[in-house]
């Protein structure tokens, strides 16, 4: 997947009608993701400058039609190698003269064009929302450490579905007043460019959950951040912070960055 929505690519694995074939991809290039432009991937892309540059290797895993992926390479100055589990999502990245290097496919949780240690660095966003199980979810940080040359950082970027209900810019998690347990399936609905909603069906992953389960997964001094409108001011796009006044967005952020080192 990549830029938003729960669920794009599914780099996961199994789980790939809700953006299946070339309408769900067509459709998941089409989300606005106003929320994550502002509160998500300039902190990803932060997150990733602080240790990545110079023509090193970044893996999109999960990149979906590759937007994410092409400012990242064109942000950070590094190769980034995409990696999907939907054919029909890399057609379109590919289709889409991205600076991204190159694109792969992930099949039976693996992305076997790719060695261990390849990558210098390894971002993931908002794939494990797609994600059903918690062994699917640890099968999808296990394989991005493989990706990981030791001491190699992971910038991971997700929904927090503790924050169910409330209208956001671009995107609801869940319904008002629903309570999800780890796993559980919710409705996401997400904004489209043409100001139109699409609802899609994810899963509820509580973000106090992934830093034991990257531990488990081989990675070490992992921390969490939730972003705030106050500091998007400095990072995010100008057109974009005046845009709107985010006042859903500064009363309760739904985003959480969480990193950790390949140990």
């Amino acid at each position: 997947m990549s830029e938003r929505s729960e669920g794009p690519g599914q780099a996961g694995g199994g789980e790939g009608a809700a953006w299946s074939g070339r309408a769900g991809a067509q459709a998941f290039a089409a989300v606005e993701a106003a929320t994550d432009w502002l509160l998500g991937y300039p902190f990803v892309f932060r997150a990733l400058a602080r240790r990545i540059g110079g023509g090193e290797v970044l893996v999109d895993y999960g990149c979906g039609p590759g937007k994410v992926a092409d400012h990242a390479a064109r942000f950070l100055g590094v190769r980034v190698l995409g990696v999907d589990t939907s054919p029909e999502m890399l057609a379109l990245a590919r289709s889409s003269g991205t600076a991204v290097a190159e694109y792969h496919l992930v099949a039976d949780g693996r992305a076997a064009c790719l060695p261990d240690g390849c990558a210098d660095a390894v971002m993931c966003n908002h794939v494990l929302a797609s994600l059903p199980t918690e062994e699917a979810v640890l099968g999808v940080f296990r394989e991005i450490r493989r990706l990981l040359r030791p001491g190699a950082p992971l910038v991971l970027l997700a929904t927090d579905p503790a924050c169910s209900g409330t209208e956001y810019a671009s995107l609801r998690i869940g319904d008002p007043g629903g309570a999800y347990a780890a796993g559980e399936p919710l409705t996401v609905r997400l904004r489209r460019t043409d100001g139109s909603w699409q609802e899609m069906p994810n899963h509820a992953w509580p973000v106090g959950l992934f830093p034991a389960l990257l531990e488990r997964a081989g990675f070490r001094d992992v921390v969490q951040h939730r972003p705030t409108v106050d500091e998007a001011l400095a990072l995010a796009d100008a057109e974009l912070v005046r845009s709107r006044t985010w006042s859903a967005e500064r009363a309760e952020p739904p985003l959480v960055i969480t990193t950790g080192l390949a140990v």
